[in-house]
């Protein structure tokens, strides 16, 4: 995903080109640019990169090119380094979402009673999905040290050691 920004920096001050999907070759790799605030093409383009795949057993980059609306992280502000014109003019043309929906509209499919609907379905759903999350246990802490290589390296079993003994000097209790 390309969004145009390299966390504060504008892409085009952080590298030279307007992307890096040129960049593939270099790897050994094909690419593709996509619209990445088109639903349509985005398929397109994962669909192709994905027949490529499979038919070469080679990797493809997929460049989508798309806009971030909010902030890199909670600790940004983006209004530092960008206007909000540029901020709300790129949220009416490309928000994918608004996009879609228009597109719904405009062949009569959805109407915004419709939209409406599935949003509210899909905020329920999610705050269930959150709820049952949230009553889980919580997850052995050697888990943050599992699943990534098939035997542990050693230096994650220093790291693992390391915060064992950290929690256990603090009176910390985590499974």
């Amino acid at each position: 995903r390309n969004n145009g920004y390299a966390i504060s920096t504008p892409t085009n001050d952080q590298y030279a080109g307007d992307g890096i999907v040129s960049r593939a070759p270099g790897y050994g790799m094909a690419g593709i640019r996509v619209d990445g605030n088109d639903l349509f093409a985005v398929h397109a383009a994962v669909r192709e990169a994905r027949n490529y795949a499979l038919e070469t057993s080679s990797p493809v980059m997929i460049e989508a090119m798309t806009y971030r609306q909010g902030h890199h992280s909670t600790s940004d502000d983006s209004s530092r380094y960008r206007d909000g014109e540029e901020v709300r003019l790129a949220t009416d043309v490309s928000d994918p979402i608004v996009r879609l929906d228009r597109f719904l509209e405009r062949y009569g499919w959805m109407n915004e009673t419709d939209v409406a609907s599935v949003e509210d379905e899909e905020r329920l759903a999610v705050l269930k999905a959150m709820e049952g999350a949230e009553s889980r246990p919580d997850p052995s802490l050697s888990t943050m040290f599992e699943d990534v290589y098939w035997e542990k390296p050693p230096h994650l079993v220093r790291q693992e050691a390391g915060l064992r003994d950290h929690l256990r000097r603090h009176g910390v209790s985590f499974q």
